[in-house]
């Protein structure tokens, strides 16, 4: 028996958001095999738990890169940001002006004197192209299950909310740039991302790697069975914690430095591929 911590974006999901069937199929044999499937994302509880049963798909996840691990309804394990903490973080993200986002267990909190600062920055990129992809990028965010707006977030009393994740999203790379290198003198802190776009930041102990370890106990599966599937830098964690790593044929370099098994693109229902000749087949 396996345990097998598959990430979400640019692996599970193709570039249409949706998880294809043959990867639904895989997972299920795997299931039926006796495996443990557990899905690891720095999307939301309310997000992925949504987007799951959609897919019809039951398992354990791991969510806001290792924030909150939920099985049937209980939380396995969450590490809260402390207030002060918060309160740091927003005060150095709004002195970029940049576009955040606040993940709560009531939700995903996005403040709406806020919502222009993505728009905004699309407007200034100089290529269509850029621009195109930019606008599919936010579409994405703002499509999110479990969004709850705010008028503004110094309204909202977080010691109610458990906020786990602040979620950094912009198309200014300097900018972006500064803040990881302020916000990296934070001790208490764990900065990773989802893609050369984006900066998550959540509690000092929240990793997909630690959320992999969580899980891992709960089923009393010893590290030296689990598997993770990933594409990106919010995954390498994960890597070094499971005792076999595949990368996407789509991953990043530094990710796929870290893999024991390349498996095939995210379109082409590459988890699908990489369970049965990497995992179910080699029993």
């Amino acid at each position: 028996m396996k345990l097998i911590a598959i990430d979400l974006d640019g692996t599970l999901l193709s570039d249409d958001g949706n998880i294809s069937q043959e990867n639904k199929d895989a997972i299920y044999e795997a299931q039926k095999s006796g495996h443990i499937i557990v899905i690891s994302s720095g999307r939301s509880l309310h997000d992925t738990r949504e987007l799951l049963k959609q897919a019809e798909i039951d398992c354990p996840f791991i969510t806001g890169n290792g924030g909150m691990t939920y099985y049937s309804g209980e939380v396995l394990q969450q590490f809260i940001l402390p207030l002060k903490t918060l309160g740091k973080i927003t005060r150095s993200i709004e002195k970029y002006n940049l576009h955040y986002e606040i993940y709560t267990n009531q939700g995903i909190l996005i403040s709406e004197k806020r919502t222009h600062i993505l728009y905004d920055e699309i407007e200034q990129l100089n290529q269509q192209s850029e621009r195109e992809h930019a606008a599919g990028m936010v579409s994405t965010q703002y499509s999110q299950h479990g969004i709850v707006y705010v008028p503004d977030f110094h309204t909202v009393d977080f010691a109610e909310s458990n906020p786990y994740k602040v979620f950094v999203l912009s198309f200014k790379p300097d900018a972006l740039e500064q803040l990881h290198r302020e916000l990296s003198r934070m001790k208490d802190v764990s900065l990773t991302a989802g893609s050369r776009e984006k900066l998550e930041i959540a509690h000092g102990n929240a990793s997909k790697g630690n959320g992999l370890k969580s899980i891992a106990a709960y089923f009393k599966v010893p590290l030296e069975d689990t598997v993770a599937i990933g594409d990106n830098l919010n995954d390498i964690s994960m890597f070094k914690t499971a005792a076999t790593g595949i990368a996407m044929e789509n991953a990043e370099q530094e990710v796929q430095k870290c893999a024991n098994f390349i498996t095939k693109h995210h379109n082409d229902s590459g988890v699908a591929y990489a369970l049965r000749e990497y995992v179910v087949n080699r029993e």
